[in-house]
C-alpha cells in the first residue's frame, strides 16, 4: 500500500502536490512530469552530492534518451542573485534547451526560486518540477509558483509567478536536514496554523516533541495539511491579487531583517528565512495588539511555541528599528499611501491592513 499522499492545486495553473518517502527514486512519478527530452537539474552544493546523482538515474531509468545537465551553486540566501540566474540560462544554453525541456528544482528555497526564475524566462517559460529538500520548501516556497532573485535593496525584487508542473516532496529527505533548518521550516507550519486554523496550532502544540524529533507521521500530517491550506489559496489568487497576500504573515518584518543582515543565514549567526519570519511573526502578532486588533495573549500562545520550536522570537541586536523600517517601505507589500501588512485578529484569523502608521511600527521594532 501506498504511503504517498497527494494534494491538488486547482485554478488556472493545476498540479499535484506528491509527499511521501522514497519518491526521488520512483521513475514513473518523475519522468511523468518531463515532457520534452532535455533537463536542467538545478541544485546546490550541499544537496547535489546527496540527491543529484539519484534523481539522474531514475530519470534515465524511465527516459534513457533524456538528455540531462546539472548546474550547482554554492549553498545560502547570498546566492539567489541576478548573476546566478544568469549563470543558469546558460547552462539552459548550453544544454540546447528546447521549450519542452524542464528544470528541475532540487533543493531548498534558494534554488526553488532561482531555478522556477530561470525557467520562467527561458524561450519565455519552460516546464520546472519542484523537488524541496527542505520542510520550508516543501510547505511553503515550492507551492504556488512564486520564482525570484535578491538584489542588495530588497529580498524576491526581481522575478516572476510561474507556477510547477508538479511538485514532488520526498519525506526522506529531511533526514538529512541539519536540525536548524527542520526547526526553520516549522516556522512556516506554524503560520499557516496562524493565519487559517487556530486548531492545526493547538494540534502543533501537542505535537512539538515529535516535529522536533523528526517523526514520519507527525512531519508528513504537518507537511500535508499546509500544503492543503496553500493550495486552497493559490487556486483561488493565483497572484497575490487578494487573500494570497495573507501568506506573507510575518514576512514584512522578517524580510527586512534578512535584507539587514545581508541573507547571511546559511552557517552564520545570521538569521535564516524561517527564522526571520519567525521574528516576524511575533512582531506582527504584537503590532496587531497595538492597533487593537487582537489580544495581547494571543501573541504570548504564538511566541511560546515558537520558542518551544527552538526558534527566535526577538530582533537580532544591532540592527537599528528605523533602518529596519527604511527596509520595509521597498517591500513588494508596501504601497503609495503607506506599509501594508499582514495582521491578525486573534490566532487563525488574519487580515489585510493597509496604511498603517510608521510610528506605531517603530514602536513595535523598539520593544515598545
Amino acid at each position: 500500500m501506498s504511503t504517498m499522499r497527494t494534494v491538488k492545486v486547482d485554478g488556472e495553473a493545476r498540479y499535484d502536490i506528491c509527499i511521501g518517502p522514497n519518491l526521488l527514486g520512483d521513475s514513473a512519478l518523475l519522468s511523468h512530469a518531463l515532457r520534452g527530452r532535455h533537463a536542467l537539474i538545478v541544485s546546490d552544493g550541499n544537496v547535489a552530492p546527496l540527491y543529484a546523482d539519484r534523481v539522474e538515474a531514475t530519470l534515465r531509468a524511465a527516459r534513457p534518451t533524456l538528455s540531462i545537465a546539472c548546474f550547482v551553486i554554492p549553498p545560502g540566501e547570498q546566492e539567489k542573485t541576478l548573476a546566478r540566474f544568469c549563470e543558469a540560462l546558460d547552462a539552459l544554453a548550453k544544454l540546447c534547451a528546447t521549450r519542452d525541456a524542464t528544470v528541475i528544482a532540487l533543493g531548498g528555497g534558494v534554488v526553488g526560486d532561482l531555478a522556477g526564475f530561470a525557467a520562467a524566462c527561458w524561450m519565455r517559460g519552460i516546464d520546472v518540477v519542484q523537488l524541496p529538500t527542505t520542510l520550508l520548501a516543501m510547505v511553503d516556497s515550492s507551492v504556488g509558483g512564486k520564482t525570484a532573485v535578491d538584489l542588495p535593496a530588497g529580498k524576491n525584487l526581481v522575478g516572476a509567478f510561474h507556477p510547477p508542473r508538479a511538485v514532488i516532496a520526498d519525506t526522506t529527505t529531511l533526514r538529512t536536514l541539519p536540525e536548524r533548518e527542520l526547526r526553520a521550516g516549522l516556522a512556516e507550519v506554524v503560520k499557516y496554523g496562524a493565519i487559517f486554523d487556530a486548531e492545526f496550532l493547538t494540534w502543533l502544540e501537542h505535537h512539538a516533541d515529535a516535529l522536533l524529533a523528526g517523526d514520519d507521521a507527525a512531519l508528513s500530517e504537518a507537511i500535508a495539511r499546509s500544503c492543503q491550506y496553500k493550495a486552497e489559496v493559490v487556486s483561488r489568487d493565483p497572484y497575490e491579487h487578494g487573500e494570497r497576500a495573507l501568506l506573507n504573515f510575518g514576512h514584512t518584518f522578517g524580510h527586512a531583517i534578512e535584507a539587514a543582515q545581508g541573507y547571511a543565514g546559511a552557517g552564520s549567526a545570521a538569521l535564516n528565512h524561517g527564522e526571520a519570519v519567525a521574528v516576524g511573526m511575533v512582531l506582527a502578532a504584537r503590532l496587531s495588539a497595538a492597533l487593537g486588533l487582537a489580544h495581547a495573549s494571543d501573541t504570548h500562545r504564538l511566541q511560546a511555541l515558537l520558542q518551544r520550536l527552538g526558534l527566535p522570537t526577538v530582533i537580532p541586536a544591532g540592527l537599528e528599528p528605523e533602518a529596519l523600517l527604511d527596509r520595509m517601505r521597498l517591500d513588494k507589500k508596501a504601497e503609495a499611501h503607506g506599509l501594508r501588512f499582514v495582521l491578525w485578529e486573534r490566532a487563525g484569523l488574519a487580515k489585510i491592513v493597509s496604511g498603517v502608521p510608521d510610528e506605531r511600527v517603530l514602536d513595535v521594532l523598539r520593544g515598545r
